[in-house]
């Protein structure tokens, strides 16, 4: 099992404000705010039954950043990917693949890419019966 990830941006403010909202739908909230190494770092954490983890690292280096890298989310309806994509988009954030059903990955699989400020493929994906049931009613 994932523990906890670490990417380089190059805009930490900007990036703060993209991860921030995309990541609030799936119930994320900034956790850290801080500076190791003479870097400033961001924690993005989720409360577990077991309290707060933190598992999402943002590292302000301006070389080399992290690129190229797909980061995925699980969600627990289809709002909440629909939700994942639109805030991410309102925060500067590029369409990488509109909110939808993906039944050749499987039959539930529902998700939405986008493309973060240093062009990392971020995602939210809900595997619910759910996301076959909404997938039909469009």
């Amino acid at each position: 099992m994932l523990d906890h990830m670490t990417f380089r941006v190059s805009d930490i403010a900007a990036s703060k404000t993209l991860y921030e909202q995309a990541l609030s739908p799936l119930g994320y909230r900034l956790a850290y705010d801080g500076v190791h190494d003479g870097q400033r770092v961001l924690g993005f954490g989720v409360q577990t039954a077991e309290g707060l983890k933190i598992d999402t690292w943002l590292v302000n280096q301006k070389e080399p950043v992290t690129t190229a890298c797909h980061l995925c989310w699980r969600a627990d309806s289809t709002s909440q990917v629909d939700a994942f994509y639109k805030a991410a988009l309102a925060a500067g954030g590029r369409c990488n693949g509109a909110p939808g059903l993906r039944a050749h990955y499987h039959p539930n699989y529902y998700g939405a890419f986008v493309l973060d400020l240093d062009g990392n493929n971020i995602e939210a994906v809900c595997h619910t019966a759910e996301a076959e049931t909404v997938a039909s009613a469009h």
